[in-house]
């Protein structure tokens, strides 16, 4: 089993609970799993299928995901194929053969192929190992994504009495694991809850404005990183599409009413790195298992925490830092009620309701972010600060409103508690309008209290106190405002309530801690990106296939200049040492070649063996480099002098600047131009080299930046910087 998961997967360990379900699976014991996403489901199941004897049989209603997941099993060296109605009839004629021919490890298909005869027939006379249910939850009426078409897999287990059958599902509240494990009739199994918790993932609540705007801001801040924005219609996906196109971002549209054609366009160019950004709806089902998406958005108010959470986990499920952000407007909760109200069964109504009152309590409680999601789960989160979410790191702080709360509410109680939101908001800020006048609501005492803050001020606190139950709505089509026992009891100076103080702190995400995600080359890991690209196009595969960020981000910290360095690598098995290793390690000792003594973004040095000018003295060679540039020589003549090619002499010069040596900056990079792209750097919050080169079109050298970067590192310029 660890002989396979090194050589084929190249990992040297499991994750948590991978090792124990591989192992009952090997038993021909039924499995049940609940995992995160990206918590390694599809490794226990591929593993078992290229250990045991026979077919280990799929199910997934990702039709847009298979081709994804056998391209990536092929790379690792797994006999592998799929399916499904994308194929052509000659294609799947061919799949069909190889599968009598008993020469396939691994079949992936949809759940409504299982109850045709005909397939059925064909399984029943193959050697078949192990059937893997994949999105489970699909089964149970319970769950946020009930399919019809997965109520035919609970004929496996009769059918097929002497397989083991495996569950899996990332999103499942304690009842609907037990309605998993009765639908399916799965016979005792070894029951796994893995954690929910997602640690690289950085959970973020802001308030919904105008959010086009608000999203731009975001990505500019994520510059080229590859993220998913999702909406609730096909409108607002195309419209927001188009918008960020405008202001150069390269995104595209996803969503049922596009032709197959071009939505498989649009993942494959998001898939493939060709666009950072794809918009899609949250009411179809978008197959992604690109490992690399740095960010997920949620312009609009999922309608129920599984739902949420399941997006959410697209992010980061290479284990790499990633954002979460949601924008929370309480104009998106009508919509989402209309299409309920809309629900024939009434009791299927009732849970999308009381599904969609714990979404807005998490998108408007100040508690953290994390603990909501784990505690829906039924899982306690036992820190008190989960250091990734909004509220725990000070993004959002925490004041006394109990003054304006009073202001507030003594304006509902004064006009009776019959008015709704916006209304008692105008009284309070003191609004001119026909209503106020006619009712004579600008008589009250109260009217114009809050006019010194402005309305969005005070939407703010509305939110706040309905989370906390301070007020409520009455009413479902046009609701009222009213108080609440509690409310009463601020109001009348019994209680004070705290809320959140939303001009957000300086203060940075951190979505990660501990050495798990220590910093690396970036300069090194954009040239292997490029590497990975080209060889993906090559393929015709996504290149987080080729490898992952997170095993592209370990060569950038440990510099692997041999194959045996690079097979050392986490998730570089056989297959893939064989047919990319030299690749990649010719990359590598170039660049160590260029810069023997490279520093990775934290400025901290690192021992690189495989680099002959490391068996100098210590700091030798960066001497006469810095004796030689205090003479007045160019970079050029320093070079030709230490017969080094001028790129290394450039590298240690960046070197010197960022160790305190005195270097005269304006023999680098002439006054005028440092300061405009200082000021860049500034602007862009980022270290990254190549947005300021794009920006100046040219103009200014990559290794002017470096100089400029070296310089604003080593006196700490860029102080709210995460990459300092």
């Amino acid at each position: 089993m660890f002989d396979t998961l090194k050589k084929v997967f190249g990992f040297e360990d499991f994750r948590p609970n991978q090792e124990a379900i591989i192992k009952n699976i090997l038993r021909k014991k039924d499995v049940f799993a609940v995992m995160p996403t990206g918590g390694g489901k599809s490794l226990c199941y591929q593993l078992p299928a290229k250990i045991m004897n026979g077919t280990t049989v799929v199910i997934s209603p990702l039709i847009s995901l298979m081709k994804d997941q056998v391209d990536a099993a092929l790379e690792n060296g797994i006999s592998a194929a799929f399916l499904n109605s994308s194929l052509k009839p000659r294609e799947m004629t061919a799949v069909y053969r190889t599968l009598r021919s008993h020469a396939l490890e691994l079949l992936y298909i949809a759940p409504e192929r299982f109850a045709l005869s005909d397939f059925l027939e064909t399984l029943k006379n193959v050697p078949i190992s192990l059937f893997a249910i994949d999105e489970a939850h699909c089964v149970s009426e319970w769950g946020h994504d009930f399919r019809p078409d997965y109520l035919s897999l609970s004929s496996i287990t009769g059918i097929f009495p002497h397989i083991p059958v495996a569950a899996f599902t990332a999103t499942a509240t304690p009842r609907v694991q037990d309605d998993i494990i009765n639908k399916i009739g799965l016979r005792a199994p070894y029951i796994v809850r893995a954690s929910f918790n997602r640690q690289n993932l950085f959970y973020q609540v802001k308030a919904k404005r105008r959010v086009e705007s608000q999203i731009l801001e975001f990505l500019g801040e994520h510059t080229d990183e590859p993220g998913i924005i999702y909406r609730t219609t096909r409108d607002s996906v195309v419209n927001l599409a188009d918008f960020l196109t405008d202001h150069g971002i390269k995104a595209v549209p996803y969503h049922a009413g596009l032709t197959p054609g071009v939505r498989k366009k649009n993942q494959e160019a998001f898939n493939k790195d060709e666009v950072s950004v794809i918009v899609a709806t949250i009411a179809f089902g978008m197959g992604i298992d690109k490992s690399n998406v740095r960010f997920v958005i949620h312009a609009d108010l999922p309608k129920n925490i599984e739902s949420y959470y399941q997006e959410t986990g697209r992010a980061g499920r290479d284990g790499e830092p990633a954002s979460c952000l949601l924008f929370f407007g309480r104009g998106d909760i009508p919509k989402i009620r209309y299409f309920i109200e809309q629900i024939p069964d009434e009791q299927e109504r009732s849970i999308a309701m009381e599904k969609l009152n714990h979404t807005v309590r998490y998108a408007s409680h100040n508690l953290c972010r994390r603990r909501q999601l784990l505690e829906y789960f039924g899982e306690d989160y036992p820190a008190e600060n989960c250091e990734a979410c909004d509220i725990c790191t000070g993004m959002v702080e925490k004041i006394d409103v109990t003054i304006d709360a009073r202001i507030l509410m003594s304006v509902m109680l004064g006009t009776g508690q019959r008015f709704g939101i916006r209304y008692i908001i105008d009284i309070v800020t003191g609004a001119n309008t026909k209503r106020i006048s006619e009712f004579q609501h600008d008589r009250i005492k109260t009217y114009g209290a809050g006019r010194h803050k402005d309305k969005n001020h005070w939407r703010f606190l509305v939110d706040d106190l309905l989370a906390q139950d301070v007020i409520y709505q009455d009413g479902d089509r046009y609701p009222v405002l009213k108080l609440s026992e509690k409310g009463k009891d601020v109001l009348y100076g019994r209680e004070k309530v705290i809320g959140l103080k939303r001009e957000e702190a300086k203060k940075k995400q951190q979505a990660a801690r501990g050495s798990e995600f220590t910093p690396h080359d970036e300069v090194l890991f954009d040239k292997l990106r490029v590497l990975r690209k080209s060889l993906a196009d090559e393929q015709r595969v996504p290149p987080f296939i080729i490898f992952s960020d997170r095993t592209l981000h370990e060569m950038c910290r440990r510099y692997p200049a041999t194959l045996p360095d690079i097979a050392g690598i986490s998730g570089v098995g056989d297959a893939k040492l064989e047919r990319y290793g030299n690749d990649f390690i010719k990359v590598i000792k170039t660049y160590l070649e260029e810069n023997p003594d490279n520093l990775i973004q934290s400025g901290q040095s690192y021992e690189i063996s495989a680099c002959p000018a490391r068996n100098k003295t210590k700091g030798e060679t960066f001497d006469k480099t810095f004796e030689l540039f205090k003479q007045g020589l160019s970079i050029e003549e320093i070079a030709k002098a230490r017969n080094f090619a001028a790129s290394t002499i450039t590298g240690h010069i960046e070197k010197l600047i960022l160790t305190g040596h005195d270097i005269d900056m304006d023999r680098l990079v002439e006054p005028k131009r440092r300061d405009e792209i200082g000021k860049l750097f500034l602007t862009l919050q980022s270290w990254h080299l190549n947005p300021v080169i794009e920006h100046f079109k040219g103009a200014v050298s990559y290794d002017e930046a470096k100089f400029v970067r070296a310089y604003m590192k080593n006196h700490r310029l860029l102080k709210n910087s995460v990459f300092q």
